[in-house]
């Protein structure tokens, strides 16, 4: 009989249609059409790019040119530009306020490499460490109230055709809603139970240990009780923090995340896919309407979502999902298909 599970966090409920039952081999994945021609985020290429924001190099190496290992330069064209005033206006009874923002593209590997389990942890930990720095880098503009980091892996998932791993960032100068959503309802669990409602999930992942996928040096992996979608992976460090910027284990979350993404690849047979870097905004004063608990009360953490179903109406009139993959057996797949 299918299920209706409510998310914890915010609320939502979603369907599991159990009685599809999808397993790996039902969600076909079609081949899709890449670019043969040089790829301008390989190294050696610096100069088809906009000049670099940031990067982890070798010594001696100079900026724009050979000899880095992670890469930062703005995205072209950008959703957002730095430059700027926000210029917060009204028109009638809509609100404006100019486009300002940052929109980066965080080049993850010289070599012409496409997916994250087919990079070595070490380069891997490397690309976390940019993340942390690049919030902790935005985190001075005070038009920026949020950054956003977002991998889309795959035509159907948003990525291009290039087939080069990057990461996108995007700095608002508001808080996405869907991380209000995220932020409303820890702050309820917190002023009901003074604990954390992320911490307590991890608590009662390890005391179930079916939807495990992976723990290991701090961090753990598992499928979300209410998946939204089939094979939905979460990511979290299993001590409470809230910023990713502080991230020192930046090694222990890449092994985690290479040995996740590798299950998924081999289980769905490299499917497109998302994932979605949830942090804290940014506090830089205690205003009215502050979320004085968020310390405490959120928890960051990184969202994996293969695309392997649409959503169509009933999913845009209502607000539910609909998955045909119970999060215990997608975990139980995860788990079986590594040889």
């Amino acid at each position: 009989m299918p299920e209706l599970r409510k998310d914890p966090i915010i609320g939502r409920w979603v369907i599991i249609a159990t009685e599809r039952g999808k397993r790996p081999h039902d969600f076909a994945v079609p081949k899709e059409e890449t670019k043969n021609e040089d790829c301008p985020f390989c190294e050696g290429h610096e100069r088809q790019t906009p000049p670099e924001i940031f990067a982890v190099r070798k010594s001696h190496s100079g900026s724009n040119s050979p000899g880095w290992k992670v890469r930062v330069t703005p995205n072209m064209p950008p959703l957002l530009q730095i430059e700027g005033d926000l210029d917060r206006r009204g028109k009638g009874l809509y609100d404006i306020m100019n486009g300002i923002g940052a929109h980066e593209l965080i080049i993850e590997t010289p070599e012409h490499i496409a997916n994250i389990p087919d990079l070595d942890v070490e380069q891997l930990s490397q690309v976390f460490y940019t993340y942390s720095r690049r919030i902790q880098d935005l985190e001075g503009d005070k038009r920026i109230k949020y950054v956003l980091l977002c991998k889309n892996y795959g035509q159907s998932a948003g990525g291009t055709r290039i087939r080069h791993s990057v990461t996108q960032l995007i700095a608002l100068p508001v808080n996405p809603k869907r991380v209000k959503e995220e932020l409303i309802g820890a702050r309820r669990y917190y002023e009901y139970r003074e604990r954390c409602i992320f911490c307590d999930m991890i608590r009662q992942e390890i005391q179930t240990g079916s939807r495990i996928i992976e723990r290991g040096d701090g961090f753990i992996a598992f499928a979300p009780y209410a998946s939204r979608f089939p094979f939905e992976v979460w990511v979290l460090p299993e001590e409470h923090s809230c910023d990713f910027y502080t991230i020192k284990n930046t090694r222990g979350l890449a092994a985690i995340m290479k040995s996740v993404m590798r299950k998924l690849s081999v289980t769905l047979q490299d499917p497109p896919y998302n994932y979605i870097v949830h942090t804290a905004p940014f506090r830089r004063m205690a205003s009215q309407g502050f979320w004085k608990t968020i310390d405490y009360d959120y928890h960051w953490h990184i969202e994996i979502m293969p695309r392997l179903t649409k959503v169509a109406g009933f999913e845009l009139g209502s607000g539910f999902y609909i998955n045909p993959t119970p999060p215990e057996d997608a975990a139980k797949y995860l788990n079986e298909g590594i040889v």
